[in-house]
């Protein structure tokens, strides 16, 4: 195990110093992890843009213009009609559940000081495609009912959820298990939470201004050219691609990276690692108290 990558309990600068440590040192895996399933998401974004039909509005402003045209991709999913629109759904939620699978399993295996390839990420997603999706859909569900009750609940939530992916596939829990195990583990840790989202969210939306704004703008001020808008769309989604690949690796590094932390303090895992290195990932003590029952 390398000695800066050592267990134990971390603070919340070492907890992203950690983060973005691995992402450095991993470059290539992990935005391979992420980029491999996310091209089917770019094949069909990029499809669209043949079948979108521009607005026409020649005395419109500039800015004006852009904001009408921002929202021209899911407008470009109707085009292929509700079946098309049930296909881009089941293409994104596949590259969201591997990508966000095959790092979690990345980061685990280095994490524990061990090696693991970009196909071996990937394919250790193989059978828990399923679990993975109920897990994403209950996370959604419990956040967006929370929200129900005003904005900071759904916040709160949200933050106390943020390990439960790494939960339901590092330690073989179900759907409801994860939660209730990642509402356990983050108790008392919301705030530290908060700021990975915090960061995460502002970092996206610096990726997003860099790698698409420009075309956006460019396609407002192509309006009464509809082949230049087309092509100017399709540099916005490739835009999107890359600050998507580029940013998204880091939410899902700190948050193994942040379960594991949780683990050491309130699990002693370090001890229950060191007792069997080779084997399993030791997994939380029985009887989580429920948060959903």
């Amino acid at each position: 195990m390398a000695a800066d990558l050592d267990l134990r309990p971390l603070s919340l600068g070492e907890i992203l110093d950690r983060t973005f440590t691995l992402y450095r040192r991993n470059f290539v895996l992990f935005v391979g992890i992420t980029a491999i399933p996310h091209l089917l998401i770019l094949a069909v974004n990029l499809a669209q843009t043949l079948f979108i039909s521009f607005p026409k509005a020649p005395g419109q402003p500039v800015m004006e213009q852009l904001q009408s045209n921002a929202s021209l991709p899911s407008n470009g999913l109707l085009a292929f009609g509700f079946g098309g629109l049930f296909i881009g759904i089941v293409v994104y939620l596949v590259a969201y559940l591997f990508s966000q699978g095959g790092t979690v399993y990345a980061v685990s295996e280095l994490y524990l000081g061990r090696t693991i390839s970009i196909g071996a990420s990937l394919g250790r997603m193989r059978g828990q495609l399923l679990s993975l999706l109920g897990v994403t859909i209950l996370n959604g569900l419990a956040i967006l009912g929370a929200t129900l009750f005003l904005l900071i609940p759904g916040i709160y939530v949200a933050c106390r959820l943020i390990t439960c992916v790494p939960a339901a596939l590092l330690e073989d829990l179900g759907p409801r298990s994860s939660l209730e195990r990642s509402f356990k583990l983050t108790k008392d840790n919301a705030g530290r939470s908060f700021v990975i989202y915090f960061l995460y969210f502002v970092l996206l939306y610096v990726a997003t201004i860099l790698f698409m704004t420009p075309f956006l703008f460019a396609i407002a001020l192509s309006a009464k050219d509809p082949a230049m808008m087309r092509a100017w769309l399709a540099l916005s989604q490739v835009g999107s691609f890359i600050a998507g690949v580029l940013i998204g690796p880091i939410l899902t590094i700190a948050a193994s990276v942040f379960y594991y932390d949780l683990r050491v303090r309130k699990e002693a895992f370090d001890l229950q690692f060191m007792m069997n290195p080779a084997g399993n990932i030791p997994t939380g003590a029985p009887g989580v108290p429920t948060m959903l029952s």
